[in-house]
């Protein structure tokens, strides 16, 4: 697929200026809105691998930084899910307004606790996303509104990755959406073993493409 432009872009609202990367390729499917976790940026290599490979799947990527740079010091609001929710939906109310991506569906990928603002995104305007998938992620930090979830959700574990394994299985139960949880072996949390972050990017293409374009299918999944 070839990219039509990147552009840096800052999204103003609520008393906060985000800066972002918003990559287009030509004729694209969607869009997908990154909620990063803790520690990570627009700029993490993580991050921009899983947008390359979907920009060369045919999808446009908004990677953004929920927080400014002083917010990025401060723990408490590492950790505000509502907070970083909001952010999303300011980013998602963006790009249904830009002349770009207004006529897109949207897609969320959430790494660490993005997976968590991503879903309560999903779930306070279900109409907004289409497909959620999570890396890594910590979605139960969603609570109450994982069962509030419409949009078809992929959650992507390493199989070192214990603890957030079980957080993900419990996730999976509440979740009333349909759903897989799907472990990459031998993958620990930052999937920085070989080949673990290609299989991470491939399937979370795959899902969007399901899922996205063309519209949503109407089976149900419940795979580990």
């Amino acid at each position: 697929m070839r990219m039509e432009s990147s552009s840096h872009i800052t999204i103003t609202g609520d008393g906060i200026a985000l800066d972002g990367i918003l990559g287009l390729p030509g004729q694209p499917k969607g869009v997908i809105a990154f909620a990063h976790g803790s520690g990570s940026g627009r700029f993490s290599p993580r991050t921009q691998f899983v947008a390359r490979v979907l920009e060369t799947g045919g999808f446009a990527t908004l990677l953004l930084d929920l927080l400014s740079p002083d917010e990025a010091d401060d723990r408490r609001k590492i950790f505000d899910i509502d907070l970083l929710a909001d952010r999303l939906l300011l980013a998602q109310n963006w790009l249904q307004t830009h002349a770009s991506t207004r006529t897109l569906r949207t897609g969320y990928f959430g790494a660490s606790t993005g997976a968590g603002a991503a879903l309560q995104a999903a779930a306070r305007e279900p109409d907004a996303v289409g497909a959620v998938v999570s890396r890594g992620g910590r979605p139960d930090l969603a609570g109450p509104y994982l069962s509030r979830v419409t949009a078809p959700t992929l959650l992507l574990v390493g199989g070192e990755d214990g603890p957030v394994i079980d957080m993900n299985k419990d996730a999976l139960e509440q979740l009333t959406c349909q759903k897989r949880l799907m472990i990459i072996p031998g993958a620990t949390h930052l999937f920085e073993e070989p080949g673990t972050l290609e299989q991470v990017a491939q399937e979370a293409l795959h899902w969007f493409r399901r899922y996205l374009h063309p519209a949503p299918q109407q089976t149900r999944e419940f795979q580990l």
